[in-house]
């Protein structure tokens, strides 16, 4: 894991020496360093104080489900101002608005703006209030995707443009109809990328040209699930989850290693594939699941189960997490938290209050993130709580009200953006504003 020093004090006896050294985990993309939802940083609050957390400060932005990313002193987030048009939610309507989308690097100890990257931009997408993708953060350069399919590489350090794609114009590919939400993701020299069109549902780019290196697979629709890289049968692996399949590819040639049936309704391919061990587990809306077992010797896989509707958990906005032999995430259907046995795809338990608040809700949602032995939650309500999840239940620890649900979902007010935890603190944002609540025990 890359740590940042923050902090270092050398005393020097006459005999001896001791050293205090303070680390600071970054946050440079979607679900962290390694993408696993895993915060690890210590001196963290094991409670949430009666009088609220300490919130930093707070920063005007504008719309936008992309979650933000923190590197250094730095922290990156998209979002778009509208400048026509009628941004009215619907599920199965295409809205058409015209504004402008926006890269932004904002100052982490006080949410200064220091630069902002704008072009004009036109949306023909549902729930259409901004970009989708958390940006992804690698050495001098941050990769964002906007809605409706721009891939730009900018200088992280002052905003300007080193290259840019168009999914719809190199490639062919239609948006889709809740735009582009697959997060890049970076390994070594090489973007990879869930673009569309035929033959192109995932692409690798060179990171310091732009210039494309493979194109892999074709399927009915892209789907909105980030690529993901594991290791498993001697090989790494670069899964990707369309609105057909789950595959697993080869990272250098995009060479298709195998492939296993997973199509859920709507073409809702969303939550980041899960891996324990040898077991992978993906599941979308429509009561479609399946946990597979990563065979030792090659890069295949075997099919353990499948889900049925008594079983398993059906996730959409949000990617479970597995803990041990346990299963945590938000159902699509009912709203709930849900805790499931990995291996026989069992339901143990099932809770509304982190979610939806009381009661059964269609796309309730809220993000899971394991510090330590406990887990923060960022539920829909606007609510960043503290919990202990266990096979017996969900027992809340404590919770603090972050920010207003400002966008619209199914005749509730939602804030559906995914948080960023580093050096102590919590950065999220809703469609007004971005902020910074600190989570250090000595700072309470």
């Amino acid at each position: 894991m890359n740590l940042r020093l923050i902090g270092l004090t050398i005393l020097i006896p006459l005999v001896g020496m001791t050293s205090s050294i303070v680390y600071s985990e970054d946050w440079p993309q979607w679900r962290g360093e390694n993408r696993d939802a895993v915060w690890d940083e210590t001196g963290i609050v094991t409670e949430i104080p009666e009088s609220g957390l300490t919130v930093n400060w707070r920063t005007p932005i504008a719309g936008g489900y992309a979650g933000p990313a923190v590197v250094g002193d730095r922290v990156y987030v998209t979002d778009f101002i509208r400048e026509s048009g009628d941004p009215t939610n619907g599920p199965g309507t295409v809205n058409e608005l015209a504004g402008q989308e926006r890269v932004l690097c904002l100052d982490a100890s006080n949410g200064e703006i220091i630069w902002t990257n704008t072009r004009e931009c036109k949306y023909q997408i549902s729930y259409p209030c901004g970009p989708r993708a958390t940006p992804t953060v690698v050495g001098d350069r941050v990769i964002t995707l906007g809605a409706e399919g721009t891939l730009l590489c900018l200088n992280r350090h002052a905003g300007e443009v080193l290259w840019e794609k168009n999914f719809p114009k190199d490639y062919q590919a239609k948006t889709p109809i809740w735009g582009f939400s697959s997060h890049p993701l970076v390994e070594g020299n090489t973007v990879y990328c869930v673009v569309g069109g035929p033959g192109s549902i995932a692409v690798a780019f060179d990171l310091e040209t732009g210039e494309e290196k493979w194109r892999a697979l074709t399927a009915s629709e892209q789907g909105y699930c980030p690529p993901t890289l594991i290791e498993a049968g001697g090989r790494k692996q670069l899964l990707i989850w369309d609105a057909d399949n789950l595959n697993g590819l080869d990272p250098e040639t995009g060479e298709v290693f195998w492939s296993v049936a997973l199509k859920p309704n709507y073409g809702m391919s969303i939550m980041t594939p899960q891996v324990s061990g040898d077991l992978l587990f993906a599941s979308g809306i429509g009561d479609v699941g399946v946990l597979l077992k990563l065979n030792e010797e090659a890069p295949t896989v075997t099919e353990l189960w499948r889900g049925h509707p008594r079983n398993s958990v059906y996730c959409a906005n949000s990617t479970p997490f597995i803990d041990g032999q346990t299963l945590y995430g938000v159902d699509c259907k009912t709203g709930g938290l849900r805790g499931i046995d990995l291996e026989s795809g069992e339901r143990l338990w099932e809770t509304f209050e982190p979610t939806t608040g009381s009661r059964r809700m269609g796309h309730g949602t809220a993000f899971l993130i394991k510090n330590g032995s406990r887990y923060f939650l960022f539920g829909e309500t606007g609510d960043l709580i503290l919990a202990n999840l266990s096979r017996e239940g969900y027992e809340e620890i404590g919770r603090f009200h972050a920010l207003e649900p400002t966008g619209e979902a199914f005749g509730r007010n939602v804030v559906w953006t995914h948080p960023a935890f580093a050096d102590g603190q919590c950065y999220v944002r809703n469609d007004e504003e971005i902020i910074s609540i600190s989570l250090r025990a000595d700072e309470q």
